[in-house]
């Protein structure tokens, strides 16, 4: 027996016009803000004010940065400053530990051309083999 899935699970509503809840209490309280400001202070504050107040609710209610709103965005920003940050590594003061090994002269040896030479370990597989041997 087939099932047919909900595929809008995460969708707002709209509740006033186009505009969702959030989106509508952030144009609204901007609105109720500029209309305070208007009876308040001098017509070039109020008119200042008004411009920054819409920019930002517009901002809040609109815009989204890599799916996410703004207030998210600045939530999550405000949490990870002001949260203590954990520090799984500390590194120990130790004095770093020299080996100077002396290397054997090599001697060449020929090999006939028909023969298969075999590759030996390299350099990074000895040092990976050290470090979690130590």
């Amino acid at each position: 027996m087939r099932f047919t899935l909900p595929q809008f699970i995460e969708h707002e509503a709209k509740i006033v016009g186009p505009l969702t809840f959030k989106q509508f209490i952030y144009i609204g309280l901007a609105g109720a803000i500029a209309f305070v400001l208007y009876y308040a202070v001098p017509f070039s504050v109020f008119l200042v004010a008004a411009i920054i107040l819409g920019i930002s609710s517009l901002a809040f209610a609109f815009l989204k940065v890599d799916g996410r709103s703004i207030p998210s965005v600045l939530q999550n920003f405000f949490m990870f400053s002001l949260s203590p940050k954990i520090y799984l590594w500390k590194n120990k003061e130790m004095p770093p530990k020299i080996t100077i090994k002396k290397e054997e002269p090599k001697k060449e040896e020929v090999a006939p051309e028909s023969e298969l030479r075999i590759a030996e370990k390299s350099q990074l597989k000895k040092l990976s083999a050290e470090i979690e041997t130590k």
